[in-house]
């Protein structure tokens, strides 16, 4: 780990948070992402406190805007002579007012924007750095709460929920976790995806009025797994409940369905 190089997107709250610190002691350089620069310059300061020789950068953006997400990106290819790791963990939960359908700076729905096109447009735009730097390893913080796309209605524009909305969102990241597995199969990336921890301690949680069930430590654990276990060098395209190598929702092995998902993805990120 003491030459590693890994991103931590949402790393100012929550399991962001807790990843940040649990990573610092290993050495290397952590690149930390937010969108509040106060609340990133608090957690970069902590990190470096909790781990005088690591090397911490920050990187600001917000990932409701791709604008945004496109020139994350940039930066970090610019700035970066490699990346080793990169954990998207950044997230739009339920929501404190579920029942409001918000949108993205380009028009989205906040979650499918958010916890989707957010991570893979990051993603894409890191494949230059990721593939320097193989072997290179992408996790995709996911959720058991998973939910049917409806192609015809995939912006919820109808009967809105943000936890329908988030339950979509995350199924659609696991899809495209499969996809992009195999489009990078043989290039030394692993991209795999998890359920961390039900009902962790987190402000997405709390913000939805769900009583959290354990800390954020109990998803720390087997997200970090997925990035440093050596068993797992191989191992890509892949949905983890914790530490179980398990099946996602039906939708996600459905060819079609992805690539109907990859074809509007692509189409909503392009430039």
């Amino acid at each position: 780990m003491t030459q590693r190089t890994t991103l931590i997107t949402g790393a100012t709250s929550g399991m962001g948070h807790a990843l940040a610190l649990d990573l610092a002691p290993h050495g290397g350089t952590l690149l930390l992402h937010g969108r509040d620069a106060g609340r990133l310059d608090a957690v970069a300061a902590e990190v470096r406190a909790a781990a005088p020789g690591t090397t911490v950068r920050t990187y600001l953006a917000d990932l409701s805007d791709l604008d945004q997400v496109h020139g994350l990106a940039a930066r970090i290819r610019a700035a970066e002579p490699h990346l080793d790791g990169l954990i998207n963990n950044a997230v739009a939960g339920g929501g404190a007012r579920p029942l409001v359908r918000e949108l993205s700076r380009q028009g989205h729905e906040l979650r499918f924007a958010v916890n989707h096109l957010a991570p893979y447009a990051l993603t894409r735009g890191l494949l230059p750095l990721l593939t320097a730097s193989a072997p290179a390893r992408v996790v995709n913080v996911a959720s058991i709460g998973q939910e049917t796309i409806d192609f015809d209605d995939v912006m919820l524009e109808r009967d809105y929920e943000g936890l329908r909305a988030y339950c979509r969102s995350k199924l659609a990241l696991i899809m495209a976790t499969f996809e992009l597995a195999e489009e990078l199969r043989d290039t030394g990336v692993t991209v795999n995806t998890l359920h961390p921890a039900h009902l962790m301690d987190t402000p997405g949680v709390r913000a939805y009025r769900l009583t959290p069930e354990v800390g954020t430590e109990e998803g720390v654990r087997p997200t970090v797994r997925l990035l440093l276990d050596p068993e797992l060098a191989g191992t890509t395209g892949r949905y983890f409940d914790r530490f179980t190598d398990t099946r996602a929702h039906e939708q996600a092995y459905d060819t079609d369905a992805r690539a109907r998902l990859m074809d509007l993805t692509h189409r909503l990120i392009a430039r």
